[in-house]
Parts: C-alpha cells; sequence; structure tokens
C-alpha cells in the first residue's frame, strides 16, 4: 500500500530516514549505545506518529491509577515549546512559558496531591534531577518518551489513534511516522486511543489483528474513549477587575451559538462533541499543536464574538491564555477583549478504557511495579 499521490514521490525519503533510525535503535537494541533503566520503575507513554495521539489525558489517567495503588508518581516530560532550557523542577512560579504547557497542565492538575513535574531534553538528567529533589518518588511516568532510548522504561505503553493508526501510515516526509512501523515491538501494552465508546468487538478484533502484526506476541491491545466533562469557566483561575467569575463552574452554558479556539494537534474530536451537546460552532480559530498565543490572536477572534456566546477551548490551550499573573493576563486580552474572557470555558477531557482495558491496564502497571 502506497501513501496517497503526490506524497508517494517522498518514499525514498522516507526510507533513509526510516534506515538511519532503524540503525540508531539498533544500537541501542544491541547495547551499543547506553539505554539507562531508571532507579525506581519508569512507565512511558508515547507513540509513533508526530501529532496528538491522546498522550496528555492518558499520563493523568495513568498517575491516577498510580496514587489509587498508593504509589508515589512523579511525571518527567521534555517541556516543549518552554523558553527554558536544562533540567527544572516546576514550582507555583513557573507557567506554560517556563516548562511547556503540558507540564503545567500536569502540575496544575496533581501538584496537590503531592506530584512532582520535571523536564528536561535528557531525560536521564531529569531522572537524576527527581532522585536528588524527590527521593521519596517511588515511580515516574515519561511523557512522549518512547522515542528517547536513553532511558528504559520499565513498562512502555504506546498509543495510537484509531482513525490515524500507525499500521497505516508512512515515515515522514511522505507520513507522520516518527520511525518505522516496527518500533511498536518495543511496546509492552498498546492502546487504541479516540474511539467510539460502543466500538464493536469486530472492529475492536480487526484493529488488534492489524496491531499484533507488529507488536510482540501476548502485548495487550487495548481501546480508549475521550470522555468530556462540563465546561469550566476560565474566569475561575483568576479574577477579572477585582470581580468574581459571574458563572458558576457547576452552571454550563446554554447550548446556541459559540466560538472555538483550538492550539492542539487533532481539534475535531472537541468539535464534535460540542455540536453534539447543542452547540453551534459560529468560527472555529485553528492554530497550529502549541500555538504561543498573542494578543492578535485573540482580537481577531473577538471579531466573530456576540456578547453572552461562550468560548470554548481545551485545557492544554488555557495554561497558555491565561498569561502570567494578572500583568500578563491583561497583555493577552487587551481592552475589550477581557470581556471574552468572562464567557471563555475549558473543557476538560479524560480517557475511558472500554470493556476490561481499566482493569487488565491496571494489573499491567501493578506488574511492572512489582518488577
Amino acid at each position: 500500500m502506497l501513501p496517497p499521490w503526490p506524497a508517494w514521490l517522498l518514499l525514498p525519503f522516507s526510507w533513509l530516514y526510516a534506515a538511519v533510525l532503524a540503525v540508531r535503535n539498533w544500537l541501542y537494541d544491541h547495547g551499543w549505545k547506553r539505554s539507562a533503566p531508571g532507579w525506581v520503575p519508569l512507565l512511558g507513554v508515547g507513540n509513533l506518529r508526530v501529532g496528538g495521539t491522546g498522550k496528555t489525558p492518558h499520563v493523568a489517567w495513568l498517575v491516577e491509577e498510580l496514587l489509587r495503588q498508593g504509589q508515589r508518581p512523579a511525571i518527567l516530560s521534555r517541556g516543549y515549546g518552554r523558553q527554558t532550557t536544562g533540567p527544572r523542577l516546576a514550582t507555583p512560579h513557573d507557567s506554560a512559558a517556563t516548562v511547556g504547557d503540558e507540564p503545567w497542565q500536569y502540575f496544575e492538575e496533581f501538584n496537590s496531591r503531592g506530584v512532582p513535574v520535571a523536564v528536561a531534553e535528557n531525560r536521564r538528567l531529569g531522572l537524576d534531577l527527581l532522585r536528588q529533589q524527590q527521593p521519596e518518588t517511588t515511580c515516574v511516568v515519561l511523557d512522549d518518551a518512547y522515542q528517547h532510548r536513553r532511558v528504559r522504561p520499565t513498562l512502555n505503553i504506546l498509543l495510537t489513534e484509531l482513525a490515524r493508526p500507525f499500521y497505516h501510515d508512512f515515515v515522514l516526509p511522505a507520513g507522520r511516522l516518527r520511525e518505522a512501523r516496527a518500533g511498536a515491538a518495543r511496546a509492552d501494552v498498546v492502546i487504541v486511543t479516540k474511539c467510539p465508546p460502543d466500538l464493536s468487538a469486530e472492529a475492536q478484533a480487526a484493529a488488534a489483528a492489524q496491531v499484533r502484526c507488529y507488536a510482540r506476541a501476548g502485548v495487550p491491545v487495548l481501546f480508549s474513549a475521550y470522555a468530556y466533562a462540563a465546561p469550566a469557566p476560565l474566569a475561575a483561575s483568576f479574577a477579572l477587575d477585582g470581580q468574581a467569575p459571574p458563572v458558576a463552574p457547576d452552571r454550563p452554558p446554554t447550548p446556541g451559538p459559540a466560538l472555538l479556539l483550538t492550539g492542539i494537534a487533532q481539534p475535531g474530536p472537541l468539535r464534535e462533541y460540542l455540536e453534539s451537546q447543542g452547540y453551534d460552532i459560529r468560527h472555529h480559530a485553528v492554530l497550529p499543536d502549541h500555538h504561543a498565543f498573542q494578543p492578535e490572536d485573540l482580537r481577531a477572534l473577538y471579531q466573530h464574538w456576540q456578547p453572552g456566546w461562550p468560548v470554548f477551548t481545551t485545557e492544554k490551550d488555557a495554561t497558555r491564555l491565561q498569561g502570567e499573573g494578572d500583568a500578563g493576563l491583561r497583555s493577552l486580552w487587551p481592552g475589550p477583549v477581557l470581556k471574552m474572557a468572562r464567557h471563555t470555558y475549558t473543557i476538560p477531557v479524560r480517557v475511558a478504557l472500554l470493556g476490561d482495558g481499566a482493569a487488565r491496564l491496571a494489573h499491567t502497571v501493578a506488574a511492572a511495579m512489582r518488577r
């Protein structure tokens, strides 16, 4: 099977790129390049494909499960898009600008529960930082480290979208894969993400059969769907002109005309969900993944807004929309645009594993902790 025209013209470059990565992986697999274990169990969550496969909510699910099992997990990410370099442990004085949007989202969600969040381009240095400053940690969840072979996970979880599975894709630049499909052989668990909640047993079996053409024998193939929570006011996290947010978190906006603002890789499922809830998306501002929002972005959105219309965004985007303190907020939401912030809502996203997937994954995680 070839990629669609004219992408198949790029196949020679894909083969060259895949060959270079295959040699790199061979060197790690045979010990010529060192892949270090952690001082505690490492649980990696990653993918083969460039773009969103749902890593952030799956990392959150994993951290919740580890806490439920009595562990003291930490999260280690690269910190993509941050304005700093080197190993860094997130603190309340940080922001999406200093640690990256996804790590800051993890920090806001889990800091109150004692889960450290660290960022480092070199995950080995990040693990050293956690060992020095958080010695009570019992395990580390590695966010988006599937191709980072300098460290060796105890449990390697590979994610792939049902609509864009790795087994139908090609290596860059002809496709969107970071490495060849054979890389799936490193996975200890494969989760097919963004599935319909009612995905049939026949469809699951067909997808699992495709995955097993590349994964190791006996590796569990699980399926997950997105579970959306009620809209939460963005203004709930800050004060506007010293006033409390006018809409309480437990009072979602009324279905009707709405705007959507996203800077994520795959915004389609969120838009489909909102439309299924009765919202008429009059304008969708689609910006690149990890986009650093600027005042002109919000001014452009404001041109489509009518007073009272809700504006929806994601939790990940919200970390970059809040600015740094009141001054940063007012520079990002200038003048009359600030009024729109009072009607801006985030849509929390969680994952729900289909069938007995949650129990199977929890059992696999517990077994990895014993190892």
